[in-house]
């Protein structure tokens, strides 16, 4: 059975200031290096022999952290697919701000699934281009693979929903934090 590591990035700025990030590049802060730090001792002991990543600035700070000093020279595959959701007009606004004026809107932008924010993604835009990654991913793991996929809060949802096979609830319900591990065998 091939065995899967999915992990969220570590903290960065805007996450700790509650700013939407979205697809803007942000670094990992040093809280954010430091969790990671951790994922990557918690992994220490799998051999990897396929890794993902998004084109992310903060998806590949993160797998970079994991596969140094433990795993060199595994290969590093990046697919924009699983890049974290585009929060159009939202991004770089204030979550906590956004929700005192505009509680209404912002539940319905933040964690609705079929509905964008202004010139962004909704959940299932995402789940569309990440379900378009498994899909053709999945199918190529070996019986002895060890994947590791570095992702973010909304890429997530749909791989836990595809390997859970979570509701549209559930899936749009969780709220993840920095430097959460998901593992799975298939």
């Amino acid at each position: 059975m091939a065995k899967i590591y999915i992990f969220r990035h570590g903290e960065t700025e805007d996450n700790k200031e509650h700013d939407f990030s979205g697809i803007r590049d942000v670094d990992l802060d040093e809280k954010g290096i430091e969790q990671v730090r951790q994922i990557a001792q918690r992994l220490k002991d799998q051999k990897p022999t396929i890794t993902y990543q998004s084109d992310q600035i903060r998806s590949k700070q993160t797998l970079n952290i994991v596969l140094n000093g433990y795993h060199p020279n595994v290969q590093i595959i990046t697919d924009p697919r699983i890049r974290e959701r585009d929060y159009g007009d939202l991004t770089g606004l204030n979550k906590d701000e956004l929700a005192k004026i505009d509680p209404k809107d912002f539940q319905l932008w933040h964690r609705s699934y079929d509905v964008a924010p202004p010139n962004g993604e909704s959940i299932k835009d995402v789940e569309v281009r990440v379900l378009d990654f498994l899909n053709e991913v999945v199918p190529s793991w070996r019986d002895d693979d060890v994947i590791f996929i570095s992702g973010h809060g909304n890429s997530i949802r749909p791989m836990r929903r595809y390997f859970e096979h979570l509701s549209i609830d559930q899936m749009c319900s969780y709220e993840y934090i920095p430097a959460q591990i998901f593992e799975y065998q298939i």
